[in-house]
Order: C-alpha cells, then sequence, then structure tokens
C-alpha cells in the first residue's frame, strides 16, 4: 500500500510537470520565441478578431502562469532530493549545487537558441534554496509572501529607477537600434549569427526584464519557496487528506483574483500617458499584475490536485507524466523546433503565422512530445537530457535501457 501511494504521488508531480511545460510551450509559440516585444509594425495585417481572442486568452489564462507552476514543482524537486538523502543519511547539499552547475552549461547551449531560457536562472537561484530546507514551513511561506509583496521589485525600483541594469537600452524601447538589429538577426540570420546574438545581448535582455521591475528572478525564487513549503507540509504524500485544505486555498485564490483585476485595471488606467515604465505608478501595477498571475496559478494548481483525486480525471492527466518526466529534453527540444519555424536559419515564418494557428501548432508539439515521450521511457530509464545530468551529477555513467521486461 505504501509503494501504491508512492508510486501515485510521483506520477501525479511527474503530470504536474508535464501539464506546467504544456502551458509554457503554448504561450512561447505565440510569442514566437522571441521572448521580448517585437518592432513596430510586426504581424500587421496577419492577424484577425478571432487570432486576437486566442492571444488574449492565451494571455490571461497562461502567460505567467505556467511558468510559475513549472517553478513551484523545481522546488518541490528540491525538496524531495534532499528529503530522500536525508533519510539515507547522505548529504546532498554540495552535489545540488554541482547539479545546479551542470544545469546551467545546459541552460546556456539553449540560450544560445532561444533568449528567454529559464535554466540559467534556475541554476542560478538554485543554491539559495539550501539554507531554507532546515527553515520551518511557516517561515518559508512568509518569506515567499514577502516576495510577492514586492518588496524586492521595489528595492530594484530605487536602485535602478526603470532604466537598464545591464546599460543597454529601455526595456520598452522597440525602436532602439539594438532590438531592430536583433530582430533583423533572428529573423535574417543564420544559426551561427542568432547564437552569437543571444550569447551575449540576448543574455544582457534577459537579466534586465528578470532583475528590473518586472522582477521576474524574484518572483521565480518565491515560487521555488512555494514547492519547497509543499514538499516539507506533505501535501503531495497524502493530497486527499489535503483535500479541504486545497479548497480553501482555492476559493482564497478566487477572491485573491478578483480584487487583483480590479486594482490592476484601477492603476493601470490612472497612469499617465504615455505610459513611464520608470515610474513608480507603473511599478504598483506591475506588482498588481503578478498577483493576478499568483493567484491564477494557485486555482490551476489546486484545481489539478483536486482532479487528480478523481480517477477519471488521474487517467486524463497522466497523459502528461511522460511528457514531466522528459521535462528538460522536452523543453530544450520545443525551442529548438520553434525557433528552427521561425527564425531564419531555419523556416522563416517569424510574423508570418495567425495567433489561432499557432496555437494549434503548440497542441501539436505537446501531443507529438507526450507520445514520444511515453515511447521512449518504455524502452529508456531517462529522457536523453535528463539521463547525461543525472550522470554529470554522480560522475559517473548511469543506467540507460530498461532491462525488465
Amino acid at each position: 500500500m505504501t509503494s501504491l501511494i508512492k508510486t501515485k504521488r510521483i506520477i501525479s508531480i511527474d503530470a504536474l510537470r508535464g501539464f506546467a511545460l504544456a502551458g509554457v510551450v503554448l504561450v512561447h509559440m505565440i510569442e514566437q520565441y522571441m521572448a521580448g516585444p517585437a518592432p513596430e509594425g510586426f504581424m500587421e495585417g496577419v492577424n484577425g478578431l478571432p487570432d486576437q481572442i486566442v492571444q488574449g486568452l492565451l494571455q490571461l489564462f497562461f502567460a505567467g502562469k505556467f511558468f510559475a507552476l513549472f517553478s513551484i514543482i523545481f522546488g518541490l524537486s528540491f525538496a524531495i532530493q534532499m528529503h530522500s538523502a536525508e533519510e539515507k543519511n547522505i548529504k546532498f547539499g554540495g552535489r545540488f549545487i554541482w547539479r545546479a552547475v551542470l544545469l546551467f552549461v545546459i541552460g546556456y547551449v539553449h540560450q544560445l537558441f532561444y533568449r528567454g531560457d529559464i535554466l540559467t536562472i534556475y541554476a542560478v537561484l538554485a543554491p539559495f534554496l539550501i539554507p531554507f530546507y532546515k527553515v520551518p514551513a511557516k517561515w518559508i511561506l512568509i518569506t515567499a509572501g514577502l516576495i510577492f509583496l514586492g518588496i524586492p521589485r521595489f528595492i530594484a525600483f530605487y536602485i535602478f529607477g526603470g532604466e537598464s541594469i545591464t546599460g543597454i537600452h529601455p526595456m520598452m524601447d522597440t525602436n532602439n537600434e539594438q532590438v531592430l538589429t536583433y530582430f533583423d538577426s533572428i529573423q535574417n540570420g543564420s544559426l551561427i549569427e542568432v547564437f552569437k546574438s543571444n550569447a551575449v545581448y540576448g543574455m544582457l535582455t534577459k537579466i534586465d526584464f528578470q532583475m528590473s521591475i518586472f522582477g521576474r528572478f524574484y518572483y521565480t525564487f518565491g515560487y521555488f519557496l512555494i514547492g519547497l513549503w509543499l514538499g516539507k507540509t506533505g501535501v503531495f504524500k497524502d493530497i486527499a487528506g489535503h483535500a479541504k485544505k486545497i479548497k480553501n486555498i482555492m476559493l482564497w485564490a478566487i477572491a485573491g483574483l478578483l480584487v487583483s483585476v480590479v486594482i490592476t485595471f484601477a492603476t493601470f488606467a490612472t497612469i499617465a500617458q504615455p505610459v513611464d515604465n520608470a515610474s513608480l505608478h507603473f511599478t504598483f501595477g506591475m506588482n498588481f499584475m503578478d498577483w493576478i498571475n499568483i493567484s491564477m496559478s494557485t486555482i490551476i494548481l489546486c484545481g489539478f490536485l483536486l482532479l487528480f483525486q478523481r480517477d477519471i480525471w488521474e487517467k486524463r492527466l497522466t497523459f502528461f507524466a511522460p511528457y514531466g518526466r522528459m521535462a528538460l529534453t522536452n523543453y530544450v527540444l520545443q525551442s529548438v523546433i520553434g525557433t528552427f519555424i521561425f527564425f531564419g536559419w531555419g523556416l522563416g515564418y517569424l510574423g508570418q503565422i495567425r495567433y489561432s494557428y499557432l496555437f494549434l501548432m503548440g497542441l501539436l508539439i505537446i501531443a507529438l512530445q507526450s507520445l514520444l515521450s511515453k515511447y521512449w521511457l518504455k524502452r529508456f530509464k531517462y529522457g536523453p537530457l535528463e539521463w547525461l545530468w543525472r550522470s554529470a551529477t554522480y560522475m559517473k555513467w548511469q543506467p540507460f535501457l530498461r532491462t525488465e521486461q
């Protein structure tokens, strides 16, 4: 019975990770793997009303939400790894740091294709989870709450205002010469030219986005802490036993969503035009907008957990489990596929495909990767990148082929 519960718990985590990754690829497809604002006139005349509706729905229900789920699962996985090592009387902290170094290397290679890579960010933040492992669960939750209140964001505003942290152009200046040069490199350049652009300029723009008032870096760590808190409180060990608490959290999140939407619209409606991205008013607006993302992410997470307890939904959601077990491989591969479709080194369809078609293409990628993952894992123990990462972590080749019948 214990083995059955443990197996079901692992499947639920894998399924949630795969579900989160599915949402991430849909957003990236709509964004066409640019990971930043496009120059004026981009997609002009391509989209109709149905396409604008698709884009709006994805921005409302997916953008910033499924990335949050993916980050929460990273923190949860850390908690599981540390607990497992603790049970075996093994000190895992040093190896976890080495594992983060390896993740940074994988992420930087991924960065060369796609400047919106999150693996390098995860790798930089991961070691800071170690001190929190011994911290009581309530203080982990309080720390995450302080981050979500926007304290790091306002500190960043106080230090940098709305200016570039790395010394390049302001983030929202879409007609800057550097932006136009970068856009030309991904639209018309060779693979080597894209690599060169993403290796330096792409990384600098990502640092600006992560560390500035947009605050993704700080919020990512907050989501890590929520995952760690979930691991320490044992929610995934007994989802059914926590069902009432999960429902209550979901209700609070719905209330928080409604309040956040009202405050966000009121804040942005009172911002003077043209919008000054360096203003305190805009910074407050960004903070309230992130409260929408937090509330929506919480609703999705709670809804997933509650549905997973029902047999009919467990079977449906388990579809994402193989996809989640190979999340690293699938995440990198989908970026290679996406940039090949859109960028000049591949098919060069950047700005030429309607949003509704991009959404359908995203669904197709999810379906194909999910089925291929299921097929692969029948024959191999890990995905290709997962196996390499694990082997390098322990500095020993790990078993790869499945030997059981």
